[in-house]
């Protein structure tokens, strides 16, 4: 009976979390299509600013061994439509052994940079992303701080969108959407537009679930240093402030373009270790599990909980179906179907057929996630993630 229950529970978890959730997401945000939502980009304040009302900013960026694209990085910085009394950018050569200094000192004697206030720090040793972080953070002095990747280029009009939504003093953090200049791989591409859709609806049940790295913002006075081996930084500091009561805002018309394309090992790399910020950040913000939180403790749980727990339950769901199968014929069916369902996926994932439909590619790249999810998380238990930068 106990076999039964267990197995049972975890079969009903995995549909849950997969198609459950988001149906009921998709559902929230229909019936509330249309209704002023402060979360959203539709509840932005209509009194329009002029220029000595509009926030100082100050774009933090950390680098690490980016000589191709810190130039890049600094001229679409330089052509955002802000006033250049307004703005600042910090980037912070961590240890680079490339040419990312040099090359970012030589950007911004170019003319059409000029007129942007920057500072490039070089940090002699490699320290991590988050003690950068820190530091930059320590050192900006203005009204709000954008974190963004040195890779990712943002839309023209992107911090004039951020500065009316933090007209409303509740707002402490704000994020856009994110998407991939090129898109040589299906799956990753599948899986950021459906995380967008994911961001926008969690909006609607009071804030959206962590920020993305490529952009995001917070007010100055609401940061707070982050632990030396935080992993997830574009999780845990916004989510802490949500925790306190501020308010997270989700914009769909700010756009953070990746132009960095990864290979299927990067992206298996890299998902590795947000899994292990994955298990670590439930950890510590176990408190937005509480219901005073409501519909951000409903997210939390069914959304971030329950993927750091997926890659467990798939496991314990097929072993316990597979033994009930031989006195089940219920259990026996869905043992088949999980069977059915890997075995397309390794398909895929080792002979990579080039015509294969677009659902066999999504399966795919859900499975090896989940697998990735599995490495991370257990990493993270056995202390293996050290904090410092991997390209």
């Amino acid at each position: 009976m106990w076999l039964i229950l267990i197995t049972a529970a975890c079969i009903i978890l995995v549909i849950y979390h997969h198609l459950g959730y988001p149906l009921i997401l998709r559902w929230v945000r229909q019936h509330k299509r249309g209704i002023a939502a402060p979360h959203t980009q539709h509840d932005l304040p209509c009194k329009p600013l002029v220029e000595s009302q509009l926030p100082s900013v100050v774009i933090i960026v950390p680098a690490y061994n980016e000589a191709t694209w810190i130039a890049d990085k600094i001229r679409n910085t330089a052509a955002l439509n802000y006033p250049a009394e307004k703005l600042t950018l910090l980037i912070g050569c961590d240890g680079c052994d490339d040419a990312t200094y040099h090359i970012a000192q030589s950007t911004l004697s170019e003319p059409e940079c000029q007129g942007l206030q920057a500072k490039v720090v070089n940090f002699v040793n490699n320290r991590g992303k988050v003690a950068v972080l820190n530091q930059l953070a320590k050192m900006a002095q203005g009204d709000l701080l954008a974190f963004s990747d040195t890779s990712a280029l943002l839309s023209i009009d992107a911090l004039l969108i951020t500065a009316k939504h933090f007209q409303t003093p509740a707002v402490g953090v704000l994020n856009g959407s994110y998407c991939l200049l090129t898109q040589p791989n299906y799956g990753e591409q599948a899986y950021w537009q459906y995380q967008n859709r994911i961001k926008a609806s969690e909006a609607q049940l009071g804030a959206t679930l962590g920020a993305h790295g490529a952009f995001y913002v917070i007010r100055q006075a609401l940061f707070r240093p982050l632990e030396a081996d935080t992993i997830n930084d574009d999780f845990i500091l916004p989510m802490r402030l949500v925790a306190d009561g501020h308010q997270f805002v989700y914009d769909d018309n700010i756009h953070a373009v990746e132009q960095e394309p990864s290979s299927e090992q990067q992206d298996h790399r890299r998902r590795q270790r947000i899994a292990a910020g994955n298990m670590q950040q439930l950890l510590r913000l176990k408190q937005l599990c509480l219901p005073r939180y409501k519909g951000i403790a409903f997210a939390f749980l069914s959304g971030k909980g329950l993927r750091v727990l997926m890659p467990y339950l798939m496991i314990t769901a097929l072993i316990g179906s597979g033994i009930l199968a031989f006195t089940h014929a219920q259990f026996a069916t869905v043992f088949w179907l999980q069977v059915l369902a890997y075995g397309i996926a390794a398909v895929e994932l080792i002979f990579k057929p080039k015509r294969s439909p677009a659902w066999v590619k999504a399966l795919g790249y859900l499975v090896a996630g989940h697998s990735a999810g599995l490495i991370g998380s257990m990493r993270y238990l056995l202390h293996l993630d050290k904090g410092h930068w991997s390209k």
